[in-house]
C-alpha cells in the first residue's frame, strides 16, 4: 500500500484507507458486528493503517467495532474518530468544553485505547470555528495523552480555512470527489503552505460515483440516500454530495461512456487520488467486496486527458449546482 504524509502530523497513512460509517451494513440496516469485523480485518491484512471513525456512527457501534479489531494487532493502525454531532440540538451554544471533553473520554472507553490518534471536530455550526476556547481543549488533551492529534471535519471550505487559523489542527476532513471539486482550489493551496494533512471523505459521492445507481434504484427508509435529499436530516451536501439524483445520474452516464471498460469508482478513487495535496481518500465499504474493489483504484493511472474530460463533466452537468455552495 502507497503512503502518504498526513501534514504536520508527520503520520504516514495509506493512501486509500477506510471510512466506517457503514462498516456494519448497508444504512438504515441494524450493526452487524460480524461484517464490521470482515470489512476491518480485511483492509488491515491488505496494508490499511488509518481508519476514521465516529461516536455517532451506528451510536458507538462503529467505535467499538474499531477498537476491537485494531487492539488486535501488533503493527500500529492509526485511529481517527470525531466529536460533537451528538449535540441534541446541534447548534453553537450546546458546544461546550467539558461537553466535548466527555465525548473525547467516551470515545476512549468505546475503543478501548490510551489514546487516539486524530480527534476531530465533526461539522460544527459556523459561530463555533470562532470560539478559540473550543480548539484549546484539545491542547489540554494532549497534555494529558488522550489524544495525539487534532483536526477539523467540515461541510464547507470556508470552515476549512478559518480551523487553519488554529496552530493545533493538523488536518481537514472535507468532501472531495468529481462532483464537488472545489475544495482544489484556494483551500488545497493554503492547505500545502500551512502543512495540513487532507482526507478526502464521501469520495464516492454516496455510492452514486460507483456507476451501479440507476432512475430505478431504490433505498431504505432509514437511509440518507432516501430520506435527507433536501437536507431533511442533516446538510444536504452529505447525500450524493449536493447533487440532484437525476443530474448526478446524466453526468455519471457521460462518465461511463469515456471510461468504458474500467469500474468507475476505481476512477472516481483514482482522480482523487491524482492531487498531491490529498494525504488519503477514506471510501466506506458495507461489503468485503467494496472494500476490495476500492483498494485496487491505486492501480488506475489517468491520462491529462483523462483530467480534462472529468473537468469537462463537472462544468457541464454539476459546476452550478454545487460549486459555490460548499
Amino acid at each position: 500500500m502507497i503512503k502518504r504524509r498526513l501534514g504536520k502530523t508527520g503520520i504516514e497513512v495509506s493512501e486509500i484507507s477506510l471510512g466506517t460509517w457503514q462498516v456494519g451494513g448497508v444504512w438504515g440496516a441494524p450493526f452487524s458486528h460480524e461484517n464490521a469485523d470482515k470489512i476491518l480485518h480485511t483492509a488491515i491484512d491488505a496494508g490499511v493503517n488509518f481508519i476514521d471513525t465516529a461516536d455517532v456512527y451506528s451510536d458507538g457501534e462503529s467505535e467499538k467495532a474499531v477498537g476491537r479489531v485494531v487492539r488486535q494487532y501488533k503493527e500500529k493502525i492509526y485511529v481517527a474518530t470525531k466529536c460533537g454531532r451528538k449535540f441534541n440540538p446541534h447548534n453553537d451554544a450546546s458546544y461546550t468544553v467539558s461537553a466535548l471533553r466527555k465525548f473525547v473520554e467516551d470515545s476512549l472507553k468505546n475503543m478501548d485505547l490510551e489514546t487516539i490518534d486524530l480527534i476531530q471536530l465533526h461539522c460544527m455550526p459556523n459561530d463555533t470555528y470562532y470560539r478559540p476556547e473550543i480548539f484549546e481543549l484539545f491542547d489540554r488533551l494532549k497534555e494529558e495523552g488522550k489524544i495525539q492529534h487534532m483536526g477539523v471535519s467540515v461541510e464547507k471550505v470556508e470552515q476549512a480555512i478559518k480551523a487553519m487559523e488554529y496552530d493545533n489542527v493538523t488536518a481537514v476532513q472535507i468532501i472531495f470527489n468529481m462532483f464537488r471539486q472545489r475544495p482544489a482550489e484556494l483551500f488545497f493551496d493554503l492547505a500545502k503552505k500551512n502543512d495540513i494533512g487532507i482526507l478526502a471523505r464521501v469520495p464516492l459521492a454516496s455510492g452514486l460515483l460507483s456507476g451501479k445507481y440507476t432512475a430505478a434504484t431504490s433505498f431504505e427508509a432509514g437511509d440518507h440516500r432516501q430520506g435527507n435529499r433536501n437536507g431533511e436530516w442533516f446538510d444536504k451536501g452529505e447525500t450524493f454530495s449536493g447533487v440532484d439524483y437525476q443530474k448526478g445520474l446524466e453526468a455519471v452516464n457521460a462518465l461511463k461512456t469515456h471510461f468504458q471498460g474500467k469500474e468507475l469508482a476505481q476512477v472516481a478513487l483514482a482522480w482523487i487520488l491524482a492531487f498531491d495535496e490529498v494525504s488519503c481518500v477514506i471510501p466506506g465499504a458495507s461489503k468485503v467486496e467494496h472494500l476490495v474493489s476500492n483498494l485496487d483504484a491505486n492501480e488506475v493511472k489517468l491520462s491529462e486527458a483523462d483530467m480534462a474530460y472529468v473537468a469537462e463533466v463537472y462544468n457541464q452537468y454539476i459546476k452550478a449546482e454545487v460549486h459555490q455552495l460548499w
